[in-house]
């Protein structure tokens, strides 16, 4: 039986990292290929030893699907390329393809040119990664060669996010890993009932239910309007596209109905060329937005305003909004650490962070942190060339020195998920609107996945599966070829009567099955002979019925004629004069054994078609069971 063979080499039982290699029909297809935020070494990146010991990545992989921009989903994509060696397709959307360098190029830049870490790419490697991306519309159907095709849906997680549905022949698998239905206010997604032999999804909230999303928005203003009220400040970190457009219109809308005049901040740079991509791709945005941007631009904001680090030191209370999310780098961790040791300030944290970055440390209670620090030694060296005193000079050098720092948190920490993850509803939702035969998680935790994987066995009687990162879940497929059925055909079966045949259950038909241009069509014999040009061979079965009879092979052929009159009522029987019984299309023959007379052989034959239509030829075989009714 065909097999599809999926293996994580990232987000197998953990969230970050997420890369899937899928093989399906022949064909290998890795699905995401992204960064791990709470490493700073290696394991950042999926380990591709799994794919191939040495050698490049194209000889292996047939393409690569990238669902959307998030580092944890395309960060490790230009050292996979370029580093690694993938000369393929890449394959994402168009926002995704216009936003993806952006953040690649930032986290280089945090990396390599602040952090002066080393096997890292390059500005040109991204550059050069990019060049191999081949971009995706909605529901196209896009032909990656002769058998492997592949068709996105919009994932409703980020701008640009996309499910993506891959089919080999009858073999299909879909891949979302981070679907929301529900969790956008400005995006939004669905998909057909595509009975996929695979569903892989993500499962990071896989034991939550989240409250309303109205809730969620009116306890999130008024922390924020509590805060401001006292005097304090307000960190917000956000990841640039997606969670930071959402707060900032649900912050705009509330300060401009209150009147309220303490500053709202975004991090410069990073942030406006996302609201910029917001505004280039309104198109991909839900029908509330469309509406909304052609009266105003709901992404230009009023009170909003371009943020200077300077900022950070200045009295009185005021929002900002800085990336990255996690509190693992960059300005959002600069800010924290200066506006940490004072309870009037608050952090919210909007979304999920990963094991080992600040921001799952806070959440997890820790109010004592350490971090790392970088003090500046400057060294004044003064030198001279004796013997002659031909000069003098002054050298000033300075040394960095890295130091671990202890940082009190005394400032409020709040958690309001507005991730654009799905919740366990929403899974269970996907999986009512996809009908898959199997479901696989990855992207979450192991002892969540693994109570999610009950309750989809469970309410769905379906076989769940969660490798981790390395292991290889094989499903075994029942693949189902579509034939054309010919109208000729059609009429034939009703008109030999019987009950209407029920859509939902399966009907025999008899029928020539022909190939025609890579298509199969069930149609009647004598059509597919005329349609091939084959001439009609008559093909007819024969079986030998033993019986003991004293009389003469005629007189024994006669009672059988006198015997099948009076019990096959309705058929039409004919003694003949050439020797032979015909029962309808049934020839019946009898000779004797020429060491036994009284052994007679019943020799019957009829046509292939009266094999498969109703005919006496049960009750004549059992002739030799009554040969006794013929003694006399």
């Amino acid at each position: 039986m065909p097999e599809i063979n999926v293996t994580p080499l990232g987000a197998g039982q953990d969230v970050g990292r997420s890369c899937i290699l899928v093989s399906i029909g022949g064909k290998n297809i890795m699905l995401d290929c992204g960064m791990h935020m709470g490493y700073n070494d290696d394991r950042r990146f999926p380990d591709f030893s799994y794919i191939t010991q040495n050698g490049r990545l194209t000889d292996f992989l047939d393409c690569v699907i990238i669902s959307h921009f998030h580092l944890d989903h395309c960060g490790a994509l230009p050292y996979m390329s370029e580093m690694v060696g993938y000369d393929g397709p890449i394959y994402m959307t168009h926002p995704t393809k216009a936003i993806c360098p952006i953040l690649l190029e930032d986290f280089r830049k945090i990396t390599v040119d602040k952090k002066g870490e080393t096997n890292f790419f390059t500005s040109q490697m991204i550059k050069d990664c990019m060049k191999k991306v081949v971009p995706l519309n909605l529901h196209q159907t896009v032909q990656v060669d002769d058998e492997l095709e592949i068709k996105a849906y919009y994932a409703g997680h980020v701008l640009g996010a996309a499910m993506v549905h891959i089919k080999v022949g009858s073999e299909s698998v879909v891949y979302t890993v981070s679907v929301n239905k529900y969790a956008k206010s400005h995006i939004s997604a669905w998909i057909d009932k595509c009975r996929p032999d695979i569903l892989i999804s993500e499962s990071t909230y896989a034991t939550t239910i989240r409250d309303s999303k109205r809730c969620r928005e009116r306890d999130f203003l008024k922390k924020v309007h509590e805060t401001i009220e006292r005097g304090g400040k307000v960190l917000i970190p956000v990841f640039a596209l997606g969670r930071a457009q959402e707060l900032c219109i649900l912050l705009e809308t509330f300060w401009e109905r209150m009147n309220l005049k303490a500053p709202i901040y975004f991090s410069t740079g990073l942030t406006e060329k996302a609201n910029h991509y917001y505004k280039l791709f309104i198109t991909w945005t839900n029908q509330k937005i469309r509406k909304t941007f052609v009266q105003r631009n709901m992404f230009e904001f009023k009170h909003i305003k371009a943020f200077d680090r300077s900022y950070a030191d200045n009295p009185g209370p005021m929002v900002v909004f800085a990336t990255p999310g996690m509190l693992h780098a960059g300005q959002s961790l600069q800010i924290f650490k200066k506006w940490a040791g004072n309870e009037k300030n608050m952090v919210i944290m909007p979304g999920y962070c990963v094991q080992g970055t600040i921001g799952h440390k806070i959440l997890n209670g820790q109010r004592k942190l350490e971090m790392e620090g970088r003090a500046t030694v400057r060294l004044l060296i003064s030198f001279a060339l004796t013997k002659r005193l031909i000069h003098v000079g002054k050298l000033l050098a300075c040394v960095f020195c890295f130091h671990t720092l202890q940082l009190d948190v005394k400032l409020q920490v709040e958690y309001m998920s507005f991730s654009a993850h799905a919740d366990a509803k929403g899974i269970m939702q996907l999986i009512r609107m996809a009908e898959p035969r199997n479901m696989l998680l990855v992207h979450g935790e192991a002892v969540k996945m693994e109570f999610l994987k009950g309750k989809i066995e469970q309410e769905f009687s379906i076989d769940c599966y969660m490798p981790a990162n390395g292991e290889t879940a094989t499903v075994t497929t029942n693949p189902s070829v579509p034939v054309d059925i010919s109208l000729n055909l059609l009429k034939r079966e009703m008109a030999l009567g019987g009950p209407l045949p029920d859509p939902k259950k399966p009907r025999t038909m008899h029928g020539t099955l022909i190939m025609k241009e890579n298509s199969l069509k069930l149609v009647s014999s004598e059509q597919a002979l005329k349609e091939l040009g084959l001439n009609e061979h008559q093909l007819r079965f024969t079986c030998r019925v033993q019986l003991q009879d004293p009389h003469s092979d005629p007189d024994t052929l006669h009672r059988i004629y006198t015997h099948l009159k009076s019990v096959l009522k309705g058929y039409t029987i004919q003694h003949l004069p050439d020797g032979t019984v015909m029962v309808e299309s049934i020839v019946i023959k009898v000779s004797s054994s020429a060491e036994d007379t009284n052994a007679k052989v019943l020799l019957l034959s009829w046509s292939y078609q009266v094999k498969h239509r109703h005919c006496p030829c049960s009750r004549l075989s059992k002739l030799g069971q009554k040969h006794n009714r013929l003694k006399t």
